[in-house]
C-alpha cells in the first residue's frame, strides 16, 4: 500500500513539474469527471486536421449531452442567456500527443462496448432504476469534501455553504444520502466544482490535451486537478485497496447503467469521434469555468 502511494505521489510530482512552464506561458487564458469514463462522448465539431492546434466550438445541445453523460445536473439546470450565446472565438489549445491520444481513445471505446456496457446492461436488468439513482446519490454525498473545498478555494462561499447544508440534510433526512432531499424538497442543487476548475479560476491555462486510458478526455491542468482531488475524496482512504477498487468499479458500473445508449446515439453522427470529443470536452470545461 505504501509503495502504491509513493508511486502516485511521484506521478503527481512529475505532472506538477511539467505543468509549470506550459501553464506559465499563458496565465491569462481561462479555458478549461463523476463518471470520467464518459470519455468518448462525440459531436460533429470541426477540428484542424494537423492535430497541432485547434479551436473548440461546440453548440449548447452537444455540451448538454456531454454534461448529461457526466451526470452534471448543475450545468444543465442553470442555463442562462450568456451561456446560450456561442463563443465564436473558440478555445485555443494544443494536442501534441494526438497519435497516442487516438490510440487510447480507441482502447476506451472498445472497453466501453466490450466490457462496461454489457456489465452495465446486465446490472440494470437486476437492479431497479430508483435503486441505482439512490446509489449514485450516496456516492455524490460521500464526495462532498471535494466540492466544499473547491468552492472555498474559488471564493464561492455561498456555494460551499450550500454543499454543507446538502450534506447535513441528505445524510439525515435523506437516509445517509440515499435520497437527494436537499434538491427535491429544499431546491438546493449540487454545486459541482473540482480542482481543475479551481486552477482555471486562479488563472492557469489548460496546457495540452490528454486522453487517458479509462479516465478519458482531460488536459494537463485537469489531470493535475484530478490528482489534487484524489486526496479530498473519502473513498480513496478505504483499506485494503481491493475494497476501494471494488467500490469504485461499482460506482462506475452504476453510473454507466443510468446512461446506456447516450454515447451510441451521439457517436453515430460523429464524422471524427476523437476530434469531436476533444473539441466538446474543452468547450464544456470552458463553459463550466465561465458560469
Amino acid at each position: 500500500m505504501k509503495k502504491g502511494k509513493g508511486l502516485f505521489s511521484l506521478i503527481v510530482l512529475i505532472l506538477l513539474v511539467a505543468a509549470v512552464p506550459l501553464m506559465a506561458a499563458d496565465l491569462s487564458t481561462r479555458s478549461e469527471a463523476e463518471f470520467k469514463a464518459a470519455l468518448i462522448i462525440p459531436s460533429i465539431a470541426a477540428a484542424d486536421p494537423s492535430g497541432v492546434q485547434f479551436y473548440a466550438e461546440a453548440d449548447t445541445k452537444e455540451q448538454d449531452r456531454y454534461a448529461q453523460a457526466l451526470g452534471d445536473e448543475e450545468f444543465l439546470e442553470e442555463e442562462d442567456e450568456d451561456y446560450l450565446e456561442e463563443d465564436k472565438a473558440g478555445v485555443k489549445i494544443v494536442d501534441p500527443f494526438e497519435p497516442l491520444n487516438r490510440f487510447f481513445f480507441d482502447v476506451n471505446d472498445k472497453l466501453y462496448f466490450w466490457v462496461l456496457k454489457p456489465v452495465a446492461k446486465g446490472y440494470s436488468k437486476i437492479v431497479p432504476e430508483k435503486v441505482r439513482i439512490s446509489v449514485k446519490n450516496v456516492f455524490n454525498n460521500i464526495s462532498t469534501p471535494v466540492r466544499v473545498v473547491n468552492n472555498l478555494l474559488q471564493g464561492k462561499i455561498e456555494y460551499a455553504g450550500d454543499e454543507l447544508v446538502r450534506f447535513g440534510v441528505n445524510s439525515t433526512v435523506g437516509v445517509l444520502g440515499l435520497f437527494d432531499y436537499a434538491k427535491t424538497e429544499l431546491e438546493i442543487p449540487m454545486r459541482d466544482e473540482d480542482f481543475g476548475q479551481t486552477l482555471g479560476v486562479w488563472g492557469l491555462a489548460p496546457g495540452f490535451y490528454i486522453n487517458w486510458p479509462i479516465l478519458g478526455p482531460s488536459t494537463l491542468r485537469d489531470s493535475i486537478g484530478y490528482a489534487g482531488d484524489y486526496f479530498l475524496e473519502p473513498v480513496n482512504y478505504i483499506e485494503p485497496f481491493i475494497d476501494q477498487f471494488a467500490i469504485k468499479v461499482g460506482d462506475t458500473v452504476n453510473r454507466a447503467s443510468l446512461s446506456i445508449g447516450e454515447y451510441e446515439e451521439i457517436k453515430k453522427d460523429a464524422l471524427d469521434p476523437y476530434a469531436a470529443v476533444r473539441d466538446i470536452y474543452i468547450q464544456y470545461r470552458k463553459s463550466k469555468l465561465d458560469r
